[in-house]
């Protein structure tokens, strides 16, 4: 999506969710040159090897364009891949996301998948468990994917999941106390973290919202 807003310095938003108790950031590969030097000691470091462009046609056709044995050379302590379900080219992203669980597996690297339903309002619950379970049954050990709507719809998500789930964001969510409420949400219904983009990186000031996500996933520092 290019130099969106919030994103138009990398290198300082690494460093304030660094600072504000970030477990793991997840980047480009180029972007590494920019984050590494500014992560402390406690945040992990993760490598997004899926691309696609909102310039393209097929901007939901995501190509694998790196592999673990690289980004464990750029000092990466996950790999991450996205599959989006439902579009015409499903078949080959379920096929890199099976190579990238094979390049895991041999290095010993977690996998995370981010698993999307395109289809119209996100994908049904019941499409998200699907896409959800085909991730991890395809060798994905952490999944990230929508918030379902409701507590009892995530917590049956995450029941049917055999590994970690995570809630992404996706469009950021106004106001801000209604992107606390779907964290809290996510937390209770049984969700292991979240995994958030534009609703923490495009609200300012930045560290004060990043830390009260922290302490609601691990408590008070």
């Amino acid at each position: 999506m290019g130099p969106i807003d919030g994103l138009e310095s990398t290198a300082s938003v690494a460093e304030e969710l660094v600072r504000s108790g970030a477990d793991l950031l997840i980047v480009t590969k180029g972007a590494v040159r920019q984050v590494a030097p500014v992560l402390g000691p406690r945040t992990w470091l993760g490598i997004h090897v899926s691309a696609s462009t909102s310039l393209g046609p097929t901007a939901d056709r995501k190509v694998k364009v790196g592999s673990a044995e690289e980004a464990v050379a750029l000092g990466a302590d996950l790999l991450s891949v996205q599959v989006n379900f439902g579009v015409p080219e499903e078949p080959e992203m379920l096929t890199d996301l099976g190579v990238a669980a094979d390049e895991c597996r041999a290095l010993g690297v977690p996998l995370l998948c981010m698993a999307y339903v395109k289809k119209d309002g996100g994908g049904t619950p019941e499409e998200l468990r699907h896409a959800a379970r085909a991730a991890a049954d395809l060798g994905a050990d952490l999944v990230k994917t929508r918030y379902p709507g409701s507590v009892p719809e995530f917590r049956r998500l995450c029941a049917t999941t055999p590994v970690p789930v995570l809630i992404g964001g996706g469009v950021r969510i106004e106001p801000e106390a209604g992107f606390l409420a779907l964290v809290d949400e996510s937390v209770r219904a049984g969700g292991a973290g979240i995994c958030i983009g534009r609703n923490l990186f495009q609200r300012r000031p930045l560290a004060p919202l990043a830390r009260g996500i922290a302490e609601r996933l691990h408590g008070p520092a």
